[in-house]
C-alpha cells in the first residue's frame, strides 16, 4: 500500500505484495525515480513545511531577547533525550510493517502497530510524569542559570507534557510510514504545525483578547497542536480504512514473539539515539559555558540548519521504506537501486542547502534577531555547516537504507565513534584548550558529520544488510 491506499470494505488480508514499490524493474529509471518521489515528497514537503513552522516559532521567541531562546534551546535538549526513549519501538515497528507489507502479510503488521500503540502509550506516561515533576533539575544539569530558570521553567513544564502526545503520534506516524502512506502523517502534521504557529503567535504576544504570555504562550501553543494531531492520527488508525490499522485485540494484550522482534531490532536505533542526544547535550554544555550569546546563537544556528535535516530525514524515510518492502520480497537489486537513486537527489538538496549557508548565513540569522553580536558568532557557525551538506545527507540516507535492512547495529558504532570520539573531545579541545569560541565547536560538529558519513558509506558498500534476517 502506497500512499494511503484505502482497502475495500469487508476484504481480508492477503499474503500477495500489496505494494507495487516491490515489482517495478530494476533497470527502469524512471519507474524507480517516480516511487521515489512518491514517497519521499510528501515526507520531504511536511519536513520542510513543519521546519518553517518551527524556524517561524524561534522568529517570535526570538523577539523576546536571547533569555526566551536561551529558554527553548535548553530545554529542547533534555525534550529530544526523552524522545529517544521511543526510537526503539519505532524503528522495531516500522521495519516489520515494512517487511510485512511488502510481502502482503498485512495480519503481522496490524499486530505489530498495535503492541507499539500499547507500549508506547505505557512508556509516555512514565517519561511525562518524571519530566514534568524534575524539570528544574533538567534544566540546571543542561547548565541553564537561575534567570532562565525562573523564567523558563513554566515553558519547560508544558513542553515535557506535550511528550505525552508527540511521542504517541511519531508511533502512529512510523506506522502509517513504514506501510507506504506518506500522505497522511503529512497532511495531519502539516495543518498542525500551522495551528501552533497562528497560536503562537496569538498567545506570546496577546492578541485577540489573550493575555500576554511570552514564551509560556509559545509552550501552550505547541501542547494543543501536539494533542490535536494525537486525536487526528488515532482517528485514522482506528478507522479500518487504511491497509494497515490498529485493533483492540492487538492493543489489548501482550504478543511477546512481536515485541521481541521489535526491540531486537530497535534497541540499537534506541541506543544510537541515546548516545547522539547525550553527546549534544555535551556540547550544549560546553556552548552554555561562553554565554549567553554564544549560547543563544547555537541555538538559532541550529534551528536553521534543521532545515538541512529534513531532506535527509525524508529522503531516508523512503530508502528506510523501500529496502524494507524490497527486501520483504529478497529483490535485493531493486533494493540496490532505490538506494543509490535516492542518494543522488539527497545529495543534490544538500550542495543546494550548504551554498545557501555559505552565502547567506548573516542574512538568514537577521530573520530571527536582530542582536548583532549573535548574528556575528552565528554567522561563521553557519558557514561551516553549510560545508559538510553533502557528506550529511549521504550518511543520513545510507544509514536509513541500513536501518530498513535490520541493520541497526552500525549506525550505532558509527554514532559512538563520531559523537563521542570525534565531536565531544574536539569541541572541548578547540574551545577551551584552543580558546576558538562556537567556531571550534562548529569545527568538531564538521568533523563529527564527515567521519560518520565515511563510515556509513562503507558499511553499506560491504553488502552484510542484503543477508539480515529479522
Amino acid at each position: 500500500m502506497i500512499s494511503g491506499k484505502k482497502l475495500e470494505s469487508g476484504a481480508e488480508p492477503s499474503l500477495k505484495p500489496l505494494n507495487d514499490s516491490v515489482l517495478i524493474d530494476p533497470h527502469n529509471k524512471k519507474a524507480i525515480r517516480q516511487m521515489i518521489f512518491r514517497l519521499a515528497g510528501p515526507s520531504l514537503a511536511e519536513m520542510l513545511l513543519l521546519n518553517v513552522t518551527q524556524m517561524l516559532l524561534m522568529i517570535l521567541v526570538g523577539r523576546l531577547g536571547a533569555a526566551a531562546v536561551a529558554t527553548v534551546g535548553l530545554t529542547s535538549q533534555p525534550y529530544m533525550l526523552m524522545m529517544v526513549l521511543f526510537a526503539a519501538l519505532n524503528t522495531g515497528t516500522t521495519i516489520i510493517v515494512a517487511r510485512s507489507s511488502g510481502a502482503g502479510n498485512m495480519e503481522e503488521a496490524n499486530r505489530a502497530a498495535g503492541q507499539s500503540l500499547l507500549f508506547g502509550s505505557i512508556l509516555s506516561v512514565i517519561v511525562v510524569s518524571l519530566t514534568f515533576l524534575y524539570s528544574d533539575v533538567l534544566l540546571r544539569v543542561m547548565g541553564a542559570n537561575e534567570e532562565v530558570i525562573q523564567y523558563g521553567l513554566p515553558y519547560a513544564r508544558i513542553i515535557f507534557l506535550s511528550i505525552g502526545f508527540s511521542s504517541i503520534s511519531s508511533t502512529l506516524s512510523a506506522i502509517l510510514r513504514g506501510a507506504g502512506d506518506t500522505q497522511t502523517p503529512m497532511k495531519i502534521n502539516v495543518f498542525s504545525g500551522v495551528l501552533s504557529i497562528a497560536l503562537a503567535f496569538v498567545l506570546i504576544y496577546g492578541q485577540l483578547g489573550f493575555p500576554e504570555m511570552g514564551v509560556t504562550g509559545a509552550a501552550f501553543a505547541t501542547l494543543f497542536a501536539q494533542a490535536l494531531t494525537l486525536i487526528c492520527l488515532v482517528v485514522v488508525m482506528f478507522s479500518g480504512r487504511f491497509a494497515v490499522r490498529i485493533r483492540w485485540e492487538d492493543v489489548k494484550q501482550v504478543h511477546k514473539s512481536v515485541m521481541a522482534r521489535m526491540l531486537k531490532i530497535g534497541i540499537p536505533s534506541s541506543i544510537e539515539q541515546l548516545i547522539m542526544r547525550l553527546g549534544i547535550m555535551t556540547v550544549v554544555k560546553i556552548c552554555a559555558g561562553l554565554g549567553t550569546i554564544s549560547l543563544a546563537a547555537n541555538q538559532l544556528v541550529t534551528s536553521i540548519i534543521g532545515m538541512s535535516f529534513m531532506p535527509g530525514f525524508a529522503f531516508a524515510i523512503a530508502a528506510s521504506t523501500l529496502v524494507g518492502q524490497t527486501l520483504g520480497v529478497r529483490n535485493i537489486e531493486l533494493a540496490e537501486m532505490y538506494v543509490w537513486q535516492i542518494r543522488r537527489y539527497g545529495m543534490w538538496v544538500g550542495g543546494v542547502m550548504g551554498a545557501s549557508f555559505v552565502l547567506l548565513a548573516p542574512n538568514i540569522l537577521s530573520l530571527y534577531t536582530g542582536d548583532q553580536a549573535i548574528i556575528l558568532e552565528g554567522t561563521w557557525a553557519l558557514r561551516i555547516v553549510g560545508l559538510i551538506q553533502i557528506s550529511q545527507i549521504s550518511q543520513f540516507i545510507l544509514g536509513g537504507a541500513l536501518r530498513g535492512a535490520g541493520d541497526t547495529r552500525f549506525p550505532l558504532i558509527s554514532t559512538l565513534i563520531g559523537v563521542w570520539g570525534v565531536r565531544v573531545v574536539l569541541s572541548y579541545l578547540l574551545v577551551y584548550g584552543f580558546g576558538w569560541g562556537i567556531i571550534g565547536l562548529y569545527i568538531a560538529i564538521a568533523i563529527d558529520q564527515f567521519v560518520r558519513s565515511m563510515l556509513i558509506y562503507w558499511r553499506f558498500q560491504r553488502g552484510a544488510w542484503k543477508k539480515i534476517k529479522i
